[in-house]
């Protein structure tokens, strides 16, 4: 499966993303008020940051309702977020029917169960090393890194690379 995941990488327009798993490690810590907090990577902010001036379509679908995750996104500049979606596969279909893009030419990155239906149904899929095995044994790509640790940073620096828009050292 990884050969026809590396041809077909230049092709991608749009990287969907869950957030805890893949944007985050699935820790959460719990606040005496009842709030959560969760982490995330600068590296993985950075490639998105770097996804975006390169002109790919960056798509957040999450089961979670974090302020603090919505805010981190925004900050990046991500305006396309979805959440409190359990059923992720309806948002993606309609976005891309919105916005012109053929769900062949998606990329999905998902970690878990609710992750599977789009992984399946997206062009291509890639999941974090730490996913859960029922998604690995479909993910077009498994991710060297685990979840929360700049696995979104890996795949979408192959994408990059694929199109040749990543990093050139200047000479």
């Amino acid at each position: 499966m990884q050969n026809n995941f590396f041809s077909r990488l230049s092709e991608v327009e749009l990287v969907a993303l869950d957030v805890d798993g893949v944007l985050t490690d699935n820790s959460l810590i719990c606040m005496e008020d009842g709030s959560l907090l969760r982490t995330m990577n600068a590296r993985d902010g950075y490639a998105m940051a770097e996804a975006a001036k390169a002109g790919i379509k960056l798509l957040i679908i999450t089961g979670g309702n974090s302020t603090g995750v919505l805010s981190r996104l925004q900050k990046l500049g991500l305006a396309d977020i979805y959440y409190n979606i359990r059923d992720k596969w309806p948002v993606l279909e309609q976005y891309c029917k919105e916005h012109q893009v053929d769900t062949a030419k998606v990329l999905y990155m998902g970690d878990d169960i609710l992750d599977h239906e789009v992984m399946i149904k997206s062009g291509l899929s890639a999941c974090p090393a730490d996913a859960v095995p029922e998604i690995k044994a479909i993910a077009h790509y498994v991710c060297a890194l685990p979840g929360g640790k700049a696995c979104v940073r890996e795949v979408l620096e192959l994408i990059l690379k694929a199109k040749g828009k990543w990093f050139k050292h200047p000479v």
